[in-house]
């Protein structure tokens, strides 16, 4: 479990998943995020995502993911990725325009990485 939190405390890009469950992410996603520093992920990028049942739970990413990591003060990404059930075939993403979303994400997301890898490094420098 320490292992995993120093994961997430220390990314450069932390993508946040979660299924749907009552209308908002699992109690056991919620349980890991109550043990993240409060101030471990403050302008860390955040690509949030989530899959559900159906299209209807496609509002999980801004009305619960987002204001989870707003109080992190993470810089989540303003594209998020939601699948539904029928973009998945056998398990495995076929849904074209779900595909093209997550490229789109990746690529806007780029630049701020880069960005907050060197603001981290300068910080981590400065205080030696």
């Amino acid at each position: 479990m320490e292992r995993a939190l120093r994961a997430i405390e220390s990314a450069d890009l932390l993508v946040a998943a979660s299924p749907v469950y009552r209308a908002s992410f699992t109690g056991l996603f919620k349980h890991l995020f109550d043990f993240v520093g409060q101030y471990d992920l403050v302008g860390t990028p955040v690509l949030l995502a989530a899959t559900g049942g159906g299209e209807r739970h496609a509002l999980i990413i801004e009305h619960q993911l987002r204001p989870l990591f707003g109080f992190f003060q993470a810089l989540t990404l303003p594209i998020g990725v939601y699948a539904s059930n029928s973009d998945f075939t056998d398990y495995r993403l076929s849904s074209p325009d779900v595909a093209r979303r997550v490229v789109q994400a990746v690529d806007r997301s780029l630049p701020l990485v880069e960005q907050a890898a060197l603001v981290r490094r300068s910080e981590y420098v400065a205080t030696w």
